[in-house]
């Protein structure tokens, strides 16, 4: 069995804390963030809290994007 041997950005992350930077703004109050120096990638969740990016969460950021966008065309369409 293989050992997985941390990086040296990994080790400085554990002993300093993360540098999140938003990556991507999915709504106006979700948005995924990624690590500027070991590449985590965290999002926000619904109850406010950071949470790893997992391909199921990747997914329903998404849609939710894709809700959100169509949202503001129709939006700004009526308001035109």
């Amino acid at each position: 069995m293989s050992k997985i041997v941390p990086t040296l950005a990994q080790l400085y992350c554990n002993f300093f804390g993360h540098d999140f930077k938003v990556s991507k703004t999915v709504t106006n109050h979700i948005h995924e963030y990624q690590c500027a120096r070991c590449r985590m990638e965290m999002t926000d969740t619904a109850n406010g809290f950071l949470a790893r990016l997992t391909p199921k969460f990747k997914e329903t950021n998404d849609y939710l994007a894709q809700i959100h966008k169509k949202r503001r065309q129709r939006n700004y369409a009526s308001v035109s």
